[in-house]
Order: C-alpha cells, then sequence, then structure tokens
C-alpha cells in the first residue's frame, strides 16, 4: 500500500498561495523539495498548479538554464509522472502527465492500494479534499518567516485533523520544515 504525502510552503498565518510575498525559494529550498520527490512515485494536482507550473519547470529542465539545486529539482519533477485532475482541461501537454476526469476519491483509494514509491499531492485544492477523506499520510509543511494577511489559506474547508511531528528542519532564510504523521 502506497502512502499518500502533501508538501507545501506556507506562511505563519497559514496562506498558502504561489504569489505570496517574502517566501524564499533559495537553493536550500529546492533541494528540501527535489529530495522530497525522490520519495515518491507520482505527483497528483489540479489544472491550476499544472498551468503554473508547465511549461516553466520543463524549459527548466531541458535547458539547465538556473542554478545546480534549482536544474537538478527541475529535471526530478520534470521526469516524475504526474496525473492531473480537471474537468475543464482537454489536453495536457507534459511528458509523463496523464489527465484524469474521474473521481479524485476512487482513483486516490485505487492508486493507494498499487504497490509503489508513494503518492505526492501538489495542489491544496486536491489536499484540502483528500484530507477531509482522511487519505493524506504525512504532511510537509515549509512555514515561512511571513505574515501575508491574505490568499489562499491551508484546509479552509475544516475538519479536525491530530497530526504527529516525525522531525523538523531549520533553513537558512529563516523557514522551517515541519513532517507531519497520522
Amino acid at each position: 500500500m502506497q502512502k499518500v504525502s502533501f508538501g507545501i510552503n506556507m506562511t505563519i498565518d497559514g496562506y498558502c498561495g504561489h504569489d505570496q510575498q517574502g517566501i524564499v525559494a533559495d537553493d536550500e529550498l529546492h533541494e528540501y523539495f527535489a529530495g522530497l520527490m525522490q520519495e515518491s512515485g507520482v505527483e497528483i494536482f489540479g489544472r491550476n498548479i499544472y498551468n503554473l507550473m508547465y511549461p516553466y519547470w520543463h524549459e527548466v529542465a531541458v535547458n539547465q538554464s538556473e542554478s545546480e539545486a534549482v536544474n537538478k529539482f527541475a529535471s526530478a519533477y520534470d521526469a516524475k509522472p504526474k496525473i492531473v485532475f480537471s474537468t475543464t482541461l482537454k489536453s495536457v501537454e507534459w511528458n509523463n502527465t496523464t489527465l484524469k476526469h474521474s473521481n479524485l476519491r476512487e482513483e486516490i483509494l485505487k492508486l493507494k492500494d498499487q504497490p509503489g514509491k508513494g503518492i505526492s499531492i501538489g495542489s491544496l485544492n486536491i489536499a484540502s479534499q483528500v484530507a477531509q477523506w482522511d487519505l493524506i499520510d504525512e504532511y510537509y509543511f515549509v512555514v515561512h518567516p511571513v505574515i501575508a494577511g491574505k490568499g489562499p489559506r491551508l484546509f479552509e474547508a475544516g475538519g479536525e485533523h491530530l497530526l504527529k511531528l516525525v522531525n523538523s528542519k531549520a533553513f537558512g532564510s529563516g523557514a522551517v520544515a515541519l513532517h507531519y504523521t497520522k
């Protein structure tokens, strides 16, 4: 049985938008997330994240146009099998990417029952739904020293989740990575 994990950058006040000022996506952070990617066999996200990530990360992977750490992250992300859940997308162009229009819960349950390295969720909206079904086994929150005051919040839909801290790591930027399990 595969584990489902969810990792995200967030501010101290719980905002998770990709446009949050003050969130530093430096080499150390890219190395951290590249390491997490090695622990999963498939990345799951929705249309918004697909449109945010592609073609940017694919182009960085192909051109190796950033720092060594960012290029390594881009290459790992580009090579990772990906599943995009969307009711509006008609097709996807990114290599190793499958488009699904079917029931998210059913697909997650099917994937969990298959052998493999693990399932990583890279979308706040998808993670919120999967968390409500109590199907996320591990959480990786990188909390940045920023008070944003606005934007999408972590799990706005609610639901109680009691978690156990497995470990933590402080970054030079002042961000702290927190790894939790159920």
